[in-house]
């Protein structure tokens, strides 16, 4: 597994239920943990599909215990995780790490506004996604990320990042889509990565899907750690390592 000089990138095939142990415990600096939703529907688009049906929330979470005690184990004691979810059982992911990581350790409730998507007559259009930030232990890396301001009389400026993070999603047309499902843009990873991940540290993805936490850990000088359990968003996201296509 990667230590912090010279930077390496590891990817894997597999349940991260079982890679989890394969990493050192207390080796890694920053755990990004995109699982499936329990939206109870496939996602599939050109280069893969993935399976996100679960026999209710309290399935969905007894997936996400077992996996989540692996990823606590592999933090260091300065280590730190954001679990990324939405609004079909963040409240429930909240509680649960509560319980795992202590509700002490709670450091922040990230809003991912990113615009896309349909809206509703009966309800509130659904905008964004909750990142839930824990630490490991009482000390945590946190470097304050700056965005550009949006002001006028600031304009051309930045400003440090707030809770809420307005990075749009990827549309059909982005150069950087590269035809996995949910993929995540890389201006929201780096912005999590740098953040959250000291220089040279070890960033680790046990649902790395199309590898964009890995891509923004490479950029970043970071070692990165990837886990998947479909074949073929690990070739992806070594095609992407490898190639440097974004």
């Amino acid at each position: 597994m990667p230590q912090s000089d010279p930077l390496t990138f590891d990817v894997r095939l597999g349940d991260c239920i079982k890679l989890f142990p394969k990493v050192a415990a207390s080796s890694v600096d920053f755990i990004y943990l995109d699982p499936p939703f329990n939206t109870g529907r496939t996602h599939r688009s050109s280069r893969g599909a993935f399976r996100d049906v679960f026999a209710g929330v309290d399935a969905y979470i007894e997936f996400l215990r077992p996996r989540l005690e692996l990823a606590h184990r592999t933090l260091k004691p300065e280590g730190s995780i954001i679990v990324h979810c939405d609004w079909h059982a963040s409240h429930r992911v909240r509680v649960l790490l509560d319980e795992l990581f202590g509700s002490e350790r709670f450091l922040n409730h990230l809003i991912w506004q990113y615009g896309l998507g349909g809206s509703s007559p009966r309800m509130f259009a659904r905008k964004h996604d909750d990142l839930l930030w824990y630490a490991k232990g009482d000390t945590w890396h946190y470097t304050a990320p700056r965005v550009p301001a949006t002001s006028r009389r600031m304009q051309g400026l930045t400003k440090k990042a707030t809770d809420v993070l307005d990075i749009p999603s990827l549309n059909n047309m982005s150069k950087e889509r590269c035809g996995w499902p949910t993929q995540k843009p890389l201006a929201l990873l780096e912005l999590l990565v740098e953040a959250c991940c000291p220089p040279k540290g070890i960033v680790l993805d046990p649902f790395c899907g199309s590898g964009t936490t890995l891509i923004a850990a490479q950029r970043l000088g970071r070692s990165a750690i990837g886990f998947d359990i479909a074949p073929e968003a690990v070739a992806l996201t070594k095609q992407r390592l490898a190639t440097g296509v974004r």
